[in-house]
């Protein structure tokens, strides 16, 4: 490919890391009652007394951090110290640990549930936090988390991580990560955004206990999630017996490219070459059945149902273009490459928008953006978007 294609594109995707991350800056902080905003509509406004929730917060404050520490720039340290003192004050457990679930637009506790997912996302964002600040309050929160986690949510019988529990650590009975997902005591979600956050913390804190953590969920990838077929097993019971055929494209290939990184921290060169040959074969299969010709990353696939999701979600088309890259610079077949410029053009033509700012959650099969959907809210943060331009300039170098 030309250099001056790939040093177009590279400045294409700085511009747009800059774009987004001023929206963040000048219309999410909560001016009168601390931290950030818990939602903003289609058109960009503040929804009136939103809760906020744990995802978001968390999100916002890894993308400030990991940017913070590229950019030095003094508004984006202090958006990240923002976050960092909002989940302290008002989303951390000071008498059972973890992090609960939604406070309300006040800051006052709505739902504390332990949810995994959120646990393993404060662990990811504290470890940024502490690369950029070197606060060593951020690290040990990290560490506490990780012995928590540890303690209270691994399986010691049949491997792996239960799902969520109540303010206490009991087991709850709907442990549901959303009104969209089945309730299994087992998923694919969770366990990816463990491997992401204690692959993090590895890279703070190479500690054994941590390393053998993500050595024990690289396995269970090779041996539970990853199918023979290249796609991903999303939901299971407690005993890992399979209770879903769900196909989601967004999800297989980013674990493509998160599972590399992963390994990069803990596998030996052995099992490196390995998981880079799954990471690629995954990328392959993605390619032929999760791309459209119009070169937009298709949503789901029920294979039970037969029922195809032909929306064009946000972040799978992000996610796409960092698997891409990830794919070609293992196998050096510059069609991934090329791939991942065409899905990043659909991309910039039909989901940015440069009317209301941000990205549009999702576009139908005629393009039109779902009006329904939030710019900013519980899950519409700046980590998808953010940590793929962030990812495409690290790999582009």
């Amino acid at each position: 490919m030309k250099q001056e294609l790939i040093d177009q594109f590279k400045h294409e995707v700085e511009q747009e890391l800059h774009r987004i991350m001023d929206f963040w800056l000048s219309r999410m902080p909560d001016q009168h009652h601390g931290g950030f905003l818990g939602e903003l509509d289609f058109y960009g406004k503040p929804v009136p007394d939103a809760p906020k929730g744990i995802i978001l917060n968390t999100r916002i404050l890894w993308t400030f951090s990991t940017v913070a520490q590229q950019s030095q720039k003094h508004q984006h340290i202090e958006m990240a110290k923002r976050a960092y003192q909002y989940l302290l004050d008002h989303f951390l457990d000071r008498d059972f640990g973890g992090v609960v679930w939604t406070v309300d637009y006040q800051g006052k506790t709505q739902n504390s549930r332990k949810q995994i997912y959120a646990q393993a996302f404060f662990i990811y964002a504290l470890s940024a936090y502490y690369q950029l600040t070197k606060e060593q309050q951020a690290l040990d929160l990290a560490i506490s988390l990780f012995d928590l986690l540890e303690e209270k949510a691994t399986d010691s019988i049949h491997g792996g991580y239960l799902d969520a529990f109540d303010k206490k650590w009991n087991k709850l009975d709907d442990m549901r990560l959303s009104k969209k997902d089945l309730n299994e005591k087992k998923i694919l979600n969770t366990h990816l955004h463990l491997l992401e956050a204690y692959s993090g913390l590895a890279q703070v804190y190479p500690n054994p206990k941590v390393k053998q953590a993500l050595n024990k969920l690289l396995q269970l990838f090779k041996e539970k999630f990853i199918r023979a077929d290249f796609h991903l097993n999303m939901f299971f019971d407690e005993h890992w017996n399979i209770k879903s055929q769900l196909v989601s494209y967004g999800h297989d290939i980013e674990t493509s490219w998160l599972l590399y990184e992963a390994a990069e921290e803990v596998a030996t060169p052995t099992d490196l070459k390995e998981i880079g040959e799954l990471a690629v074969q995954m990328t392959r299969t993605f390619v032929a059945e999760g791309i459209t010709a119009a070169s937009g990353v298709l949503n789901e696939f029920d294979r039970t149902t037969g029922h195809l999701d032909t929306d064009y979600h946000w972040w799978p088309q992000i996610e796409a273009i960092v698997g891409l890259i990830n794919a070609w610079q293992l196998s050096k077949d510059e069609q991934f490459l090329t791939q991942a410029l065409k899905v990043w053009e659909f991309t910039k033509n039909n989901l940015f928008d440069l009317e209301h700012g941000e990205w549009h959650w999702s576009v139908n099969q005629n393009l039109k953006p779902d009006q329904s959907q939030v710019k900013a809210g519980f899950w519409k943060c700046p980590y998808h978007n953010g940590r793929g331009c962030l990812e495409i300039l690290k790999r582009l170098q």
